[in-house]
């Protein structure tokens, strides 16, 4: 039962409960536990999973109905038709796709990504975690024969505090634990078994074949690169050098493995398995007048943020002071934390401390098959600029 007054948010369908807002409970409640949530005056409100932490449930629906086999298959269907309007389900130029973003399509908790004949399931919530089984048969009725297997990677996304003991593997089916998939016509080796996330950062897709246009003709720096999505698109483009630099030796290898595979004849690609700020030391000025600035969410949550915004402005002003005059500098934000004002501010102080006149071109955010719930604004976590510098 909720507090007088803390039901506001959710008759506005926002799907999160807050800890601070609940009144009492019946019993005591297990994590990842089914939960009805009730009005101070006992009126029914939502349905979802129980769990610790400032989030103490989050909604599956704001209907008294049953969380069935039914209703899984029904919300997967629902997220698999959007897919299918956006001309991702049936493309041949594109086989790999987000087929549930969470909140974003009403199945908070959840992350499902497709990769060819592979989904990758990985639960942010033990509510998600415990439900795996009716998820896997949703995921089996919607697909059908298209599907060849399903791969749990849940295990560094759960609540270090449920100690549930989560291994990676499959659920279904079995496989190498890698494909290679296409993207715009691009190939990419993504190994969900090994990789970050699921095994590639789909979410990049639409900002990359942005990069592909201005690409012609420039010298692209593209730093945290994780395995070069950036690096191709910018190869396809044209570009007239690519210098791809990721802290991590496999990210790099992948990047290699990537461009071979899109360009078996050879392309002007080097990298570097190097720190980007200890690179950008390295860095001549007007060396490079294409950059990409693409690093980890440097804020997971709130109590961080001020260390994150000062982080964000370091990184601009260093690849501010050395990119080239008329450079087109693509710069990121993937923390939910930062807001997309926060996220520029720190840009423009940046702008102010390298001294450079600075035009933004482009405002950008996460492609449609991340889609952002209106009633959950907090869905929009990726924030993206596109600079002219002189």
């Amino acid at each position: 039962m909720l507090k007088r007054g803390k039901e506001e948010s959710l008759m506005r369908h926002h799907p999160w409960v807050f800890s601070g807002a609940i009144h009492s409970a019946d019993q005591p409640l297990e994590e990842g536990e089914m939960v009805d949530v009730y009005s101070h005056d006992n009126q029914f409100i939502a349905r979802g999973h129980c769990q610790v932490g400032s989030i103490a449930v989050r909604v599956l629906t704001f209907e008294q109905e049953a969380i069935d086999a039914a209703w899984w298959a029904g919300r997967i269907a629902s997220a698999y038709e959007v897919r299918r309007a956006l001309g991702l389900t049936d493309n041949p130029q594109t086989t790999c796709y987000r087929l549930v973003h969470g909140e974003g399509d009403n199945l908070p908790g959840l992350v499902v990504d497709v990769y060819g004949t592979t989904a990758v399931v990985q639960c942010h919530s033990v509510g998600m975690y415990l439900s795996r089984k009716e998820i896997v048969e949703a995921l089996r009725e919607c697909y059908g024969e298209r599907l060849t297997a399903i791969y749990d990677k849940s295990a560094q996304t759960l609540p270090y505090k449920a100690d549930l003991g989560a291994e990676d593997g499959y659920l279904w089916g079995h496989g190498k634990g890698e494909e290679v998939v296409l993207e715009g016509g691009h190939k990419f080796a993504v190994n969900w078994a090994k990789g970050q996330k699921t095994g590639f950062f789909i979410d990049q897709r639409a900002n990359r074949e942005l990069v592909g246009r201005y690409a012609a003709g420039r010298n692209l720096l593209n730093t945290f690169c994780y395995t070069g999505g950036f690096s191709i698109y910018g190869l396809a483009g044209g570009a007239r050098s690519v210098t791809s630099v990721d802290s991590s030796a496999l990210a790099v290898e992948l990047v290699e493995r990537n461009v071979a595979l899109n360009f078996p004849e050879g392309a002007p690609n080097k990298s570097a398995a190097m720190d980007t700020f200890d690179f950008l030391r390295t860095v001549k000025e007007g060396e490079y007048d294409m950059m990409i600035l693409d690093p980890p969410a440097f804020a997971k949550h709130h109590k961080v943020l001020g260390n994150a915004l000062q982080g964000y402005k370091r990184l601009n002003a260093r690849a501010m002071e050395k990119i080239a005059h008329g450079g087109i500098l693509f710069t990121f934000s993937c923390s939910q934390a930062v807001s997309k004002e926060q996220f520029r501010l720190a840009v423009f102080s940046a702008a102010a401390i390298a001294g450079r006149k600075v035009r933004i071109l482009h405002q950008l955010t996460q492609p449609t098959d991340h889609p952002i719930n209106i009633y959950h604004p907090e869905g929009e976590y990726l924030k993206g600029l596109v600079l002219y510098v002189e």
